[in-house]
């Protein structure tokens, strides 16, 4: 059977900064993900994205038919109101652990498919296999179980949801084109609409350990995402929130579940609290609970009773010792003053090269690596007083991972100033 369309004219039309039908644009991503449209035509169609641009109308039909690609998920028989969130990642960024739990103690399914990290990035289910038992794969039956007896699931996605994207996401990487705002949102929102949540909300990271470095094109990316999610009929909002500085002060995979339980237990890092709880009360506001006290359900453990059922559910031992690391290395501040300046980047560069992250998608992670802050930005020092720990299971991994923090942090004496993580609260 001859196809209706040819690639190499949709390529010129995009281009050439022409609009791309409707039916043109559906086919071209059909006839990617089954094959027929190759690599080389879809690189060269997804640079003309990144240098021209898509139209609203454009980007809605490519995510419509991103999620065509594969099954939908659906939670209709629930009987209760279903919200995720989805984070563009950041460094530190533990979020979804402790609000996951948070949010389903009010009654609320949170259905959170989840992924692995790449690079300095680090993913929520590898940080959760630090668990000794947790299982990041669940079938359906087995989700949908969880959403209604515990409230709350964090697991892998299937390969069923948006195989469009899958392949799309993989070109992309190698093709330099990975920065295109409309291939960035249709890829997000492609997972999440085809996942079958009732709302959204998206935690739109900027700053130097961001994806997106500067605020406005992270405002445009946020923009672009809520409208998404109005025309596929899914409540959507998003939060600006500042990656300049590390989140917490774990960064790897168990010191961050040991912080996101620290959190739950009514205590933690003032940051991850204020975005746990800012995130909470978006999430619980688009289900009809706009007036809910989540600091309440973290201070009376009913959060913690929701995260101990969704640990065991999944079989893991929420009591459990988390995996140590066997080799520590701590730098401590060269003078007394205060601690000026830590960028986020370079500190996520380091847990990764310390074996947090995987530079290959099939490489392993090594659950124990990582680095723990014993300071923040604003904090005074005394002189020989620890700045920040080096978590790692061969001693030979230090050197590298403090060449990435060379520069990266400085003692001076005045303290910067301290706005909120949240700068800006994006609707539809």
């Amino acid at each position: 059977m001859s196809e209706p369309f040819d690639a190499v004219d949709v390529i010129h039309a995009k281009r050439d900064k022409h609009p791309i039908p409707e039916d043109e644009l559906r086919w071209m991503v059909d006839a990617y993900t089954r094959g027929y449209v190759s690599d080389a035509q879809m690189a060269s169609f997804a640079m003309a994205v990144l240098l021209n641009g898509m139209s609203r109308d454009e980007i809605r039909v490519m995510t419509d038919a991103m999620i065509a690609s594969g099954e939908r998920m659906s939670f209709a028989g629930l009987g209760k109101p279903t919200v995720d969130k989805h984070s563009t990642g950041g460094v530190g960024d533990k979020i979804t652990l402790p609000l996951a739990p948070l949010v389903a103690s009010f009654g609320v399914a949170v259905p959170q498919l989840s992924g692995r990290g790449l690079g300095h990035t680090g993913g929520t289910l590898d940080k959760l296999e630090s668990i000794p038992g947790w299982r990041a794969a669940l079938t359906g039956d087995e989700m949908s179980a969880q959403l209604r007896d515990v409230g709350a699931v964090v697991c892998a996605a299937g390969s069923g949801l948006a195989p469009a994207d899958k392949k799309l996401y993989a070109l992309r990487d190698v093709t330099g084109t990975v920065e295109a705002i409309p291939l960035i949102a249709s890829s997000i929102m492609s997972k999440k609409i085809a996942e079958g949540t009732g709302a959204l909300v998206l935690d739109v990271k900027f700053g130097s350990g961001a994806f997106m470095k500067d605020l406005d094109r992270a405002r445009e990316l946020a923009r672009t995402m809520v409208e998404l999610g109005g025309d596929s009929g899914v409540a959507t909002t998003a939060l600006l929130t500042d990656m300049n500085a590390p989140l917490g002060l774990a960064i790897g995979n168990a010191n961050e579940v040991r912080e996101s339980v620290e959190v739950l237990a009514g205590g933690g890092p003032a940051d991850i609290v204020e975005l746990t709880v800012a995130l909470a009360r978006e999430m619980l506001s688009l289900v009809g609970q706009p007036d809910a006290d989540v600091e309440a359900a973290l201070a009376d453990g009913r959060a913690m009773d929701t995260w101990r059922a969704m640990i065991r559910a999944q079989d893991g031992d929420p009591d459990a010792a988390l995996p140590a690391p066997r080799e520590t290395h701590t730098v401590t501040a060269p003078r007394a003053g205060v601690v000026a300046r830590m960028e986020a980047l370079p500190f996520g560069v380091a847990a990764w090269r310390l074996g947090a992250g995987r530079a290959r998608a099939d490489d392993a992670v090594v659950h124990a690596s990582g680095v723990d802050l014993h300071v923040k930005p604003g904090d005074a020092v005394a002189a020989g007083q620890p700045v920040f720990t080096l978590l790692a299971e061969d001693a030979s991994r230090f050197d590298r991972a403090l060449a990435a923090l060379e520069g990266a942090w400085e003692i001076g004496q005045v303290a910067p100033e301290r706005g909120g993580l949240v700068a800006e609260r994006i609707t539809a």
